[in-house]
């Protein structure tokens, strides 16, 4: 510490790098896990392992009709799925509907979704008050529904409780009697609180006027089962619906999780690219800490022949040199870990970017500049080590 005090401001500039380096690799780490925490919390919302499962398109005439206009997707599928399929444990036949909402003197246009009672917990989607609707309102087509916290601010003074409350749709009364908790914005941008939820025969027989479903939302036991269980379907799907083998199928089924996944992966690899470009500068503060550490050598060369001459072995005076460079790499490494830290929660709020500061990133930050310190610093020191003291003398 004495003989990098000598000359503060090279030692300074010295472990600019290294501070640079890994505050700069911190951050970007952190901006990567963080995305990357939050596209997980994302796939939580979306549902428990959800396959997602809809009308598909027809040709007429060579023209496509686009999807859901199929009417061959019915509940009987959804039984028959959640009956012969063993890697599906919920099955919700959903129907959707647009309809604008009256209560009182205000009214809201939202989007109504006719489900079973199983859909709440297939999307893993709580109660604020109230309760769900039964399988027998489903079976009578009772006029009850749940209101998403959206409609709820939209419809009801703060402080009413719409628990109980009779509000018109499509000029149709229906008793509330739950209130969704906040579920926020979905992974693709949308409103999720911007709904109301019904049973889905009271959609088919009181508004929409049909007899087939539009989708349904199943839940796989686990997230390996989503794939063999989409082959099972596909199959079961292609056998009720009398499909010929050259025929293509009227339904489409995909999973939600499956690009949540990908955008996870997509956010993984950028922050593997930026952490590998922030680390050029622990490369470029490493080749710094060997310059300086050849240049100290040559100044100190009395120094170390008089340690030679009194007995110094060559890793006495390896080990000093060496030490020297690793202190400079883990003081570096320290103030950089400050920064890094410091630059994240700066980043969060200033920014608003989703940042987290994992403990094995500033490990990896002690040990990656410690390994700087012993690299670049290995050569100066075993150059020092090799000094001739009588050359060296006469070169004095």
């Amino acid at each position: 510490m004495r003989a990098l005090a000598r000359n503060k401001m090279r030692t300074v500039l010295t472990m600019l790098g290294i501070i640079i380096g890994v505050g700069a690799v911190i951050c970007t780490v952190a901006i990567g896990q963080g995305a990357s925490n939050q596209v997980q919390e994302q796939i939580k919302s979306l549902g428990d392992n959800i396959i997602f499962i809809s009308a598909g398109s027809i040709n007429k005439g060579g023209v496509h009709m686009g999807s859901q206009a199929t009417k061959t997707l019915t509940e009987a599928d959804g039984a028959a799925i959640l009956a012969e399929v063993p890697f599906i444990k919920w099955v919700s036949p959903s129907v959707g509907y647009g309809a604008q909402i009256v209560y009182g003197g205000n009214n809201w246009y939202t989007h109504a979704s006719g489900v079973s009672p199983d859909y709440l917990k297939i999307r893993h989607w709580a109660l604020a008050a109230g309760s769900i609707f039964n399988q027998r309102d489903v079976d009578v087509a009772s006029n009850v529904c749940l209101l998403g916290q959206t409609v709820v601010k939209s419809l009801f003074a703060p402080g009413d409780d719409p628990v109980g409350k009779t509000v018109r749709i499509s000029n149709l009364p229906f008793q509330v009697v739950g209130v969704l908790a906040t579920k926020g914005s979905s992974p693709f941008g949308g409103d999720e609180d911007d709904t109301i939820l019904m049973p889905y025969t009271t959609v088919q027989k009181k508004l929409s006027g049909i007899n087939w479903i539009h989708f349904m939302m199943l839940s796989a036991d686990s997230m390996d089962d989503i794939q063999p269980a989409e082959n099972q379907i596909t199959a079961l799907l292609r056998q009720r619906h009398h499909l010929r083998p050259n025929e293509e199928n009227d339904f489409i089924i995909r999973s939600p999780t499956d690009f949540a996944q990908a955008q996870a992966q997509s956010g993984q690899v950028m922050t593997i690219l930026l952490a590998s470009i922030a680390s050029v500068s622990l490369l470029v503060g490493g080749i710094g800490i060997m310059n300086i550490m050849l240049v100290s050598v040559t100044e100190r060369t009395r120094e170390i022949d008089v340690r030679m001459a009194v007995g110094a072995t060559e890793s006495d005076v390896q080990g000093q040199f060496l030490s020297e460079a690793i202190v400079l790499s883990l003081m570096g490494g320290s103030v950089g870990i400050v920064l890094g830290v410091s630059g994240s929660l700066i980043i969060a709020r200033a920014l608003h970017w989703p940042t987290l500061v994992s403990p094995s990133s500033i490990v990896i930050a002690v040990l990656f500049s410690a390994a700087v310190g012993i690299f670049f610093g290995y050569y100066p020191a075993r150059r020092a080590a090799h000094l001739d003291p009588i050359e060296a003398l006469r070169y004095e």
